[in-house]
């Protein structure tokens, strides 16, 4: 049987525009400045979980929209959408508390008490940095992560269609499910997590808790979906496998801030520059192997690479300051 290849990669993935490349180094950078330690886990997870509903309206709108009015509507529309809020965010974003004309020095105060307040960083310590174990560990389980991560979103459309003869893109409901159960997780483990640190947990166990969730809920899962037979099943174990790994968004996803805030949005950008590489690679990779193995192959890989993240990240993690 011939190997199609996806013809689409996710947005997420690949394709993803040069320019947007910055946009989570710099929402890690302002909630770094914005955002008290007792808050962390529940903002970032808010913040990211707008890019999975973003994925969810869409994957929901752009059918509609091209059967109306032709494909050039969906990129007419969404471009649209973001002039607009690129106007927003020139009047009202702030790089932090202390610039912000419409907050009162309560508020500031209290705001900057749990936040970095110190001055924008002029110099980079590249070497400092490289050479801290924990930057190491966030980027390596980035790459573990991200790996598993865009293996499901970009080929699991041609495992339902090989396997389980499913076309998932035929089901709006099935296909927007993982994206919808990853907001909604997203969401639940940034509470949890917070919770855990205002009863007194280090924020060093509740990240290894949360990221260890983030990586062997979907190893779990991958294991579980070669022995379904049905596409409900296939989908649900999909979804499950996305919300659990939702729960990464308190765990490496918050750790940029915890050890270096001043360098969190260069920190994330090196975490993330590792995890795309995982998506291209991943993605290339699962085509090798499907040519010459089978989809359980596809999946141990991805299994292996999720243990050794959960290993690499219980080693060498921490919630501490290592950066100032």
């Amino acid at each position: 049987m011939g190997i199609s290849y996806p013809s689409k990669i996710h947005k997420l993935s690949g394709d993803q525009p040069v320019l947007q490349g910055v946009a989570m180094p710099a929402m890690n950078n302002i909630l770094s400045k914005w955002i008290p330690v007792s808050e962390r886990s529940r903002a970032l997870a808010l913040v990211y979980s707008g890019m999975y509903m973003g994925s969810v309206t869409g994957l929901a709108l752009s059918p509609v929209l091209i059967n109306r009015f032709g494909w050039p509507s969906v990129f007419y529309s969404f471009g649209s959408l973001g002039t607009i809020w690129f106007a927003l965010w020139l009047k009202k974003a702030y790089s932090s508390p202390e610039h912000d004309p419409e907050l009162s020095p309560q508020e500031k105060k209290l705001i900057m008490s749990g936040s970095v307040s110190k001055e924008p960083v002029t110099v980079i310590p590249w070497k400092l940095i490289l050479s801290k174990p924990p930057v190491w560990a966030l980027i390596i389980s980035h790459f573990c992560h991200n790996w598993g991560t865009f293996i499901l979103l970009t080929w699991m459309p041609t495992y339902y269609n090989q396997v389980l003869k499913f076309n998932l893109t035929e089901s709006g409901l099935l296909c927007v499910l993982p994206w919808l159960t990853m907001a909604v997780f997203a969401n639940i483990g940034g509470w949890i997590a917070d919770t855990l640190v205002s009863k007194g947990l280090s924020i060093t166990t509740v990240r290894k808790i949360m990221q260890s969730i983030g990586f062997l809920g979907p190893a779990f899962f991958l294991t579980q979906l070669s022995n379904v037979k049905t596409p409900a099943m296939a989908v649900l174990c999909m979804a499950c496998s996305q919300g659990s790994d939702a729960f990464s968004q308190s765990g490496l996803y918050s750790n940029h801030q915890d050890i270096g805030p001043r360098y969190a949005g260069v920190l994330l950008g090196l975490s993330n520059t590792a995890g795309v590489l995982a998506g291209v690679f991943g993605t290339a990779a699962t085509g090798y192997i499907l040519q010459r193995g089978s989809w359980d192959d596809v999946f141990k890989v991805a299994v292996v690479l999720y243990i050794i993240g959960t290993l690499v990240w219980n080693l060498f993690s921490t919630g501490e300051r290592i950066l100032d």
